[in-house]
């Protein structure tokens, strides 16, 4: 689906965010393939990052130079700050994608780092919402700055404590913003018991009425299709063409294998939750006839015979006396000789 706003609810179909970020590595051919693998799987839209090398780091990140891949480590065959510059994209480039993005109908997304990211993001592509990555999540002034663009703002919640997470909320509500939250555990990958699913059900009650999805860095497809049941109203997944290949995010990434699993088990997930309340399908009462029980003899009663209780059974079908009411059958008279395995019916006592 198309990003509407008021369509993207809690225990609704998930609106599904392939998350490319910088897993294109600079390379706008990978950037377009894994474009065509997310509309294969089914995903609603493409989400990249728009940093450059002066809109993420410092330079004193660049002089330790660390490189983020699957956890921090220092690295000496090659410098942070190339790879970044190597690993961005330029104004036109992104143009280029959100072109092709329209083309073959999928939603374009990205995630700002600066003021001027975050203008181009709106008054040049036209993005339909903002997604502000768990880093900027305590950015104030950059909150305020994107919340004064009237745009709708997902908000990944990883590295928050609730004041946080609650202050975020605020700064963005004085704007009358729409807002997503969503459920983040920063770690890549996290440990299963690090997750905290429920905190979605928190986020839920806490921030109503919004709405609250999740975004996932855990490996393989459970822990997101989980948070459907859960009533997740956004997945944000990292996407890959290869886990194996150099970059910071592709080992925790879905490949168009597992992003299908995730797209098609989300949609049966949100079918089988169906309604809180009570009620049988059509197809129940289809089958309540042959599927129950009815009150038989369990031998032959002679016609004036008193019905005692070693003269009753209970088979199907469910078209006879329901057995529930045999204390109103016991101390009657047969009416006629009923035979074994006989349905009873009120006229026979």
């Amino acid at each position: 689906m198309s990003f509407q706003f008021e369509q993207i609810k809690n225990f609704s179909k998930p609106y599904i965010i392939a998350e490319i970020g910088a897993n294109h590595n600079g390379n706008m051919k990978l950037a377009k393939k894994l474009i065509d693998n997310a509309v294969e799987a089914g995903a609603d839209c493409v989400k990249f990052q728009s940093w450059t090398k002066n809109s993420i780091f410092s330079k004193k990140v660049y002089n330790e130079n660390y490189f983020l891949e699957d956890d921090y480590r220092k690295r000496d065959d090659y410098n942070l700050e190339e790879i970044v510059e190597e690993f961005s994209f330029s104004k036109d480039q992104f143009l280029e994608i959100k072109k092709y993005c329209d083309k073959v109908g999928i939603d374009f997304g990205c995630t700002p780092f600066s003021n001027d990211e975050t203008d181009f993001l709106i008054d040049t592509l036209h993005v339909k919402f903002i997604k502000v990555a768990s880093m900027d999540l305590n950015n104030l002034p950059f909150l305020e700055y994107i919340a004064q663009k009237k745009i709708p703002i997902i908000l990944s919640t990883g590295l928050a404590e609730m004041s946080e997470i609650d202050e975020a909320v605020r700064c963005i509500e004085r704007y009358h913003n729409q807002i997503i939250l969503l459920h983040c555990v920063s770690n890549y990958p996290p440990r299963d018991e690090d997750i905290n699913l429920r905190n979605i059900s928190m986020l839920q009650q806490y921030f109503a009425p919004y709405s609250v999805g999740f975004s996932d860095h855990s490996i393989g497809t459970e822990i997101p299709l989980a948070s459907v049941a859960l009533g997740a109203s956004v997945i944000e997944k990292h996407f890959t063409l290869d886990k194996e290949m150099f970059g910071w995010d592709h080992k925790v990434s879905a490949d168009l294998k597992e992003l299908k699993m995730i797209v098609l088990g989300s949609t049966r997930i949100v079918n089988a939750l169906g309604s809180y309340r009570r009620a049988l399908t059509d197809q129940d009462e289809i089958k309540i006839p042959s599927f129950r029980r009815s009150i038989v003899a369990a031998k032959d009663i002679q016609e004036g015979k008193i019905i005692e209780i070693d003269d009753l059974d209970y088979k199907r079908p469910g078209t006879g006396i329901p057995p529930k009411y045999a204390n109103f059958i016991l101390g009657k008279k047969a009416k006629r000789t009923l035979l074994y395995d006989e349905l009873i019916n009120k006229d026979d006592f």
